[in-house]
Formats: structure tokens, C-alpha cells, sequence
């Protein structure tokens, strides 16, 4: 990759991205970050080797692919910032929730060209999920360079902005609730005697395990599920109570829950 990748705002998220790229691509020589704080400037030029810039600005004028990867209420200022100085050669790249096409589009030119993301924190191990939404000044060369930086750190599929609000909840948000099912089931093995690491241990590959046989497999969900239940046996006992109880129920509202505020945030 010989593209000049610029980073305004490296957070989290954006740390994700940026540890995949450098891990994937080697090319850290071509990467330039501006933060606001020289704390996290200091740390992402010691651990990613990668160039530092004094404003927003000088990544935009720098960068052949601008990640803008700052909150969404900082949107408008950073807009205003860079918007005299990129134009349509370039490819600005959104990470942020709750920020549309449109309003990328109204604040920073309707000739430039503009790609809608949704990754999420796997990401920094390899394994992210992504989408990509492309604005209709993106080429199908664009389309492919962006795709192959994301699939840098786990798989990339390009959706239909309409969809944004499902990635959201089935992709974007999803670690959260993964976190808390590998805490759980850690918990219930150390009430029945199991030591808290190998509990943790055996919950979390158990779980990337079974996603990776439906992604490998092809198989449904539901015929793997049945596949380990034997008849009178222990997994259908606790299937079993774990539809009594509206384990369904309760991620499918959980997720609703989290599609009606990125919708909400979509109209601020």
C-alpha cells in the first residue's frame, strides 16, 4: 500500500484501524495522525512508528486517504477545517456513528469523494467486522483499495446506507454484549469450581470457535445449535432455560434498543 493513509482523531476505534494496517501493510513511513493531545501522540509515534502532524489540516493537504476518526459533535469543526483543502483526488473515509453520507457531503464538498464505515474493536486483533457505504463519486478502483485497508483487519462488506443502523447493532455495538456473555458464563464456571483464568479461557474460545463454524461451515445457526444437543442431554437442558428465561427476546430488544438511538443520532 503506497497510498499517504491519514488519521484525524485516533481513539480507540481509530487505534484499531490504525494497529491493523501498520500490522497488515508494513507502512508506517506513509501514515500521518493529528490528535489533540500530545499524551496520545507521543504513544501512537512510540508503538506505530508513524508520523505526526500539528493540525487537521496538514494531515488532509498530506494524506491521499483521510480516516476521519474523531467523535461525532467534532465533526462540524474538523469539516470547516479541512474542507478548503482536500478535493475530489482524494478519500475521505467516516468511522463515526450517527454522521451520514449527506452531511459529510454538505460539509465538505458534493464533488469529493466519501466513504460511510462501521468497524468495531476487534479490529485491533485482526478480526474486525466492517461496513462500508460509498458516496457516487467513488470509483470501482477507489472502492478496491479502500476494501483491501479494511479487509487489513478482519472482514469488509460494502451495505447500503439504509442499513447502517442494522451494522450498528449486529456488528458495531455487538462486542459489548459478547464481552458480557463470555463474563457470564466465566461466572456461572467459577460458582461451579473452575479458577477465574481458564474460566474466562475456555468461555472466550468457545465462542470464537462456534463463529467461526458458521462462517467456515455455512450451516445455520439453528442446525449447529441442534447439532449439540443430544436428546435428554445437558445442553438442551440449558437451551431450555435460556428460552424460559427470553434470552432472544432479550438481545433482539437490546439491539432495537441500540438501532432506535443510532437512528436518533442520525437526525442531530
Amino acid at each position: 500500500m503506497d497510498k499517504k493513509i491519514g488519521f484525524i482523531g485516533c481513539g480507540n476505534m481509530g487505534e484499531a484501524i490504525l494497529k491493523g494496517i501498520t500490522t497488515s501493510f508494513d507502512n508506517s513511513e506513509n501514515i500521518y495522525i493529528y490528535t489533540k493531545t500530545e499524551k496520545t501522540q507521543s504513544r501512537l509515534q512510540e508503538n506505530y512508528k508513524i508520523n505526526i502532524l500539528k493540525s487537521s489540516v496538514e494531515v488532509a493537504r498530506t494524506s491521499d486517504i483521510i480516516f476521519l476518526a474523531v467523535k461525532p459533535n467534532i465533526f462540524p469543526t474538523i469539516m470547516n477545517e479541512i474542507k478548503n483543502v482536500i478535493d475530489n483526488s482524494k478519500i475521505i473515509v467516516s468511522i463515526a456513528a450517527g454522521v451520514t453520507i449527506d452531511t459529510l457531503e454538505n460539509g465538505l464538498g458534493k464533488n469529493n469523494k466519501i466513504i460511510r464505515t462501521m468497524p468495531n474493536t476487534p479490529a485491533s486483533v485482526g478480526m474486525g467486522m466492517t461496513s462500508f457505504s460509498p458516496n457516487k463519486n467513488i470509483t470501482k478502483d477507489d472502492l478496491v483499495m479502500v476494501q483491501e485497508i479494511l479487509k487489513s483487519f478482519g472482514l469488509a462488506e460494502e451495505v447500503d446506507e439504509s442499513l447502517i443502523h442494522s451494522v450498528i447493532g449486529v456488528s458495531g455495538s455487538s462486542p459489548a454484549y459478547v464481552f458480557m456473555f463470555i463474563e457470564s458464563m466465566a461466572d456461572a464456571a467459577v460458582k461451579g469450581g473452575m479458577p477465574r483464568d481458564k474460566a474466562y479461557k475456555f468461555a472466550a474460545q468457545s465462542i470464537m470457535g462456534a463463529a467461526k463454524m458458521v462462517l467456515d461451515t455455512g450451516i445455520h445457526p439453528g442446525v449447529l445449535k441442534d447439532m449439540v444437543c443430544s436428546p435428554g442431554g445437558t445442553t438442551i437442558e440449558a437451551v431450555a432455560e435460556l428460552e424460559r428465561t427470553g434470552f432472544r427476546n432479550s438481545i433482539i430488544s437490546a439491539m432495537t434498543k441500540c438501532m432506535d438511538k443510532s437512528k436518533e443520532m442520525s437526525k442531530n
